[in-house]
């Protein structure tokens, strides 16, 4: 049976810096606060891109990155929980954007946690001989679902999208995406939701951080005992970009002392399925963890669900 790796990344991210002065033209609020609260400085908001604009924008750079075409690649993925058309679906668009003629396409849809969801499926996918080179992407459009209003959200959410070519390991060689752990919490579902047909994200940001910080790190450590990896190997973490606080909260109750943690959220805010692979493409872009290195991806939020694997560096 053969594996699957991560040949390159891509992101992008609309060109509107909103800043924290700006979110306090909005709403009772500051800079210090929003700093202290949440950890975010700065946040890109979408104009006149759609979700599956910035998809494809993140996903033509990752198939550049690859040395592949789009007539080599048979499946795509888009994890996303902001699309507002139903059909078709934005997989669809992105490969009618790309020129991929006849892939597989879906859509994945458990928010904060889809684009390791989406990597799990696709590896699972080229593990059964279905796909050979798929691309993976997690785009959000959360400010299409913000309410503007309520300081408690507004400061945030944020769009953006991240991708990856995911391909085919040969027979020889090691897999590069470890086995995936997921799961959810389905009587928790309600702690962060976007409902009904003008819906706003509304979320328990107490019972989500509580959660968060409690019960991310054992499932995190499981991820790497499937794979093989002790955490003290690990390169990097990236983890879903929620809140700084969260995100240290985790890493700590992990004990990684070599390993880089992402920390997009501080200039990216939180973009949902986009926030795991927008932080690790730039974390590639920048060279800033080697080639083959193993880095600990895992994503969780709305829902609650969560999902999270160990993959070797592209």
């Amino acid at each position: 049976m053969t594996g699957s790796r991560i040949v390159s990344m891509g992101h992008y991210q609309p060109s509107r810096v909103v800043t924290n002065d700006d979110i306090a033209q909005l709403v009772d609020t500051n800079d210090e606060w929003i700093r202290d609260r949440v950890g975010i400085v700065s946040r890109r908001i979408a104009d006149s891109e759609t979700v599956a604009d910035m998809a494809a924008a993140a996903a033509g750079k990752a198939l550049a990155n690859s040395g592949l075409t789009a007539a080599d690649i048979d499946l795509v993925v888009v994890a996303t929980c902001t699309s507002i058309d139903r059909s078709p679906n934005v997989a669809c668009r992105v490969a009618a954007k790309l020129g991929i003629t006849a892939p597989g396409a879906f859509d994945v849809n458990t928010a904060c946690s889809g684009f390791a969801y989406a990597l799990g499926t696709v590896d699972h996918a080229i593990r059964a001989g279905a796909s050979r080179n798929a691309l993976v992407i997690g785009a959000e459009k959360l400010s299409d679902f913000t309410d503007w209003t309520d300081r408690s959200t507004c400061i945030i959410f944020a769009d953006g999208a991240g991708a990856a070519v995911v391909s085919a390991t040969a027979d020889d060689e090691p897999a590069g995406i470890g086995p995936v752990v997921w799961g959810s919490v389905p009587e928790k579902s309600d702690a962060v939701r976007i409902e009904g047909w003008r819906p706003y994200v509304q979320q328990e940001g107490q019972a989500v951080f509580r959660w968060a910080t409690t019960a991310i790190a054992p499932l995190a450590l499981q991820a790497c005992e499937r794979a093989g990896v002790d955490p003290s190997e690990l390169a990097a973490f990236v983890p879903h970009q929620a809140n700084a606080r969260i995100i240290d909260g985790i890493a700590k109750r992990l004990n990684i002392p070599n390993a880089i943690i992402a920390k997009d959220i501080v200039e990216s805010g939180n973009t949902s399925a986009a926030s795991v692979p927008l932080a690790l493409s730039k974390l590639v872009e920048r060279r800033e963890v080697p080639s083959g290195a193993p880095v600990l991806l895992f994503g969780f939020g709305g829902g609650l669900t969560y999902a999270g694997q160990v993959i070797r560096c592209p």
